[in-house]
């Protein structure tokens, strides 16, 4: 494996003395507290100082009270899209939410009636499911297949098959969770047609769309015509690049006005407000002052998802690095266990809790993910325990 990363700003934090969910939670998800978490996507990587600043200086007002997001904070996000995605949004499109999930429910609840169908690719997150029945809405699943050089892809003749009268949204993740996948340009615009051939609307999922390796490059769905604006939701924050998932900040895109009205229907009636006065805080000041930070940042993960790949060439695992998101999708089925003695084995043999492939759907069977954003430590220490096990299995 390479050598050790010297940046200051990814060394190794300890968060066990915190609420930190992927630590608490080790215990009730893998019945053990000696596991090395690598499961929620969420870093084990200091939050930039810039946001940290940002934040203590506005605690020197004593006062905390209501405070509605500024419109200084939207254009901080319009800057950071039009210069980094070149996504030319306009002030009004925009508006709060806490998190792409609560957005994904109230778009499904604003954009369709209790039985219709929403489409979902297998594998994917896996709140895209529960989302779509908790709300009493009927799934379309579109298995991604890989093709012979383990590239996933949706098939657009056999999700036209699958396409009914009933079928009104598309649920899309780009790039895309667990898989890591950069959608091209063709494939967005064949995607984006066949929705508006059928009148389907896209709920896209974005909030990935700033850890992307080079050569690949992240297109927004929304960006690519008029017609593709008028029918996307767009949803993107700041907590996966910056690691501010505890702010419970994102924010919703629409250019269509009457989509728009009937998405802010639906949020008057769940009433989330405008969201927190630091969270408004932080994310400013992450769009205006976290650039530097955010480039070594991706070098830094670039790092890691070739250590993986060099640790594990030799291996039953097979690895394909992805091309976004700080997310390791590894094919284990070459190993021939099924998921639960997977899932043991990774837990009991290698000490590490990963997140277990069938949770992302069938497709996700005989695979598991591991979440490379730790410091370079955790990361070698993570597979040196899985080479270890590989070697006695």
């Amino acid at each position: 494996m390479c050598g050790k990363n010297g940046m200051d700003e990814f060394r190794y934090i300890d968060r066990t003395s915190t609420n930190a969910e992927k630590y608490v939670l080790r215990e009730k998800l893998f019945h053990t507290r000696e596991v090395q978490p690598l499961w929620v996507a969420d870093m084990d990587i200091a939050t930039p100082v810039c946001v940290i600043n940002a934040v203590q200086k506005r605690l020197e007002h004593p006062i905390l009270g209501y405070e509605i997001m500024s419109d200084s904070a939207y254009e901080a996000q319009i800057d950071w899209m039009r210069h980094h995605h070149g996504f030319e949004m306009k002030r009004e499109w925009l508006s709060y939410s806490p998190s792409v999930v609560a957005s994904i429910g109230c778009a499904i609840r604003a954009f369709s009636e209790e039985g219709d169908e929403v489409i979902v690719m297998d594998p994917v997150y896996p709140l895209f499911y529960s989302m779509v029945k908790e709300n009493n809405r009927e799934l379309i699943i579109h298995p991604l297949k890989q093709d012979d050089s383990g590239i996933y892809r949706f098939d657009l003749e056999r999700l036209g098959a699958q396409i009914t009268s009933k079928t009104k949204l598309l649920l899309f993740c780009s790039p895309h969770n667990p898989i890591g996948r950069v959608w091209s340009r063709s494939e967005l615009l064949a995607l984006g047609e066949l929705c508006l051939e059928h009148g389907i609307r896209i709920i896209s999922d974005e909030i990935h769309s700033d850890i992307v390796y080079a050569p690949n490059k992240h297109i927004p769905l929304a960006s690519l015509s008029s017609a593709f604006l008028e029918n996307t939701v767009t949803l993107m924050g700041p907590g996966k690049t910056f690691n501010m998932a505890g702010f419970s900040i994102s924010t919703v895109c629409i250019a269509s006005q009457t989509l728009r009205e009937m998405f802010e229907a639906e949020c008057k009636r769940v009433h989330w407000g405008d969201g927190a006065l630091l969270s408004h805080v932080a994310f400013e000041a992450a769009y205006r002052e976290g650039d530097g930070w955010y480039q070594k940042l991706l070098g830094h993960l670039s790092d890691h998802a070739q250590r993986i790949a060099e640790a594990l060439f030799a291996t039953p695992i097979r690895y394909t690095k992805p091309e976004a998101t700080y997310l390791a999708w590894l094919d284990c089925r070459e190993m021939e266990l099924g998921d639960r003695e997977l899932r043991e084995f990774f837990v009991h043999k290698a000490g590490l809790g990963l997140s277990p492939g069938l949770s992302f759907g069938k497709e996700g069977s005989g695979f598991m993910r591991l979440n490379f954003a730790v410091a370079s430590e955790q990361l070698d220490e993570a597979l040196e325990k899985l080479c270890g096990a590989l070697d006695g299995l």
